[in-house]
């Protein structure tokens, strides 16, 4: 088992902190029939950064912990685990897809793969599935938004994601 340094469960913090503010706060959400609906913003990218940084599991926790903190501080709607669950697989499948690359810095290629997977199963399929299943929303209300959303988002956090990996590497990295 590896053991996690200060330095790392800082920066783990400080992503938590950013996937709340930038999901719950600083996002559009628009609720459908009581139930948040639609969730315009960029709460995924410090998840995705967590799980591409500092391996899946480092992902899921970001994203399951960022979840279930962020609806006690801002909540719309009952609390249902399974939306944690899909917070969890936003940092987890990114970082398992690039898992067998080696690079440091994966190019901006592998990183639409493999963020572009992670959305699809997340926030295209998972989310609108959820919805049904739960609240009774029919995937014609909830996945058109989701396919559009993602298909301007993925290009955005990969572009995002690489610029601040490079970045991040050169200040978190330089003293070890």
């Amino acid at each position: 088992m590896k053991k996690i340094h200060t330095r790392e469960l800082v920066f783990l913090a400080l992503l938590i902190s950013l996937n709340i503010v930038l999901s719950r706060i600083a996002s559009i959400r628009i609720a459908v029939g009581g139930i948040e609906g639609i969730r315009i913003g960029f709460g995924a990218l410090p998840v995705i950064l967590a799980g591409i940084m500092f391996g899946s599991t480092a992902g899921g926790i970001v994203g399951a912990v960022g979840d279930i903190v962020g609806y006690y501080i801002n909540p719309l709607g009952p609390y249902m685990p399974h939306f944690t669950l899909t917070a969890a697989l936003t940092g987890i499948i990114p970082a398992l897809v690039l898992k067998p690359i080696k690079a440091p810095i994966p190019s901006i290629w592998q990183l639409l793969i493999a963020i572009g997977v992670g959305q699809l199963i997340s926030s295209v399929i998972l989310v609108p599935y959820f919805l049904l299943l739960l609240f009774k929303m029919p995937l014609v209300t909830t996945l058109p938004p989701k396919v559009v959303g993602e298909i301007i988002n993925v290009p955005i956090y990969s572009l995002f994601t690489q610029v601040l990996l490079k970045r991040i590497n050169i200040v978190y990295f330089k003293d070890n």
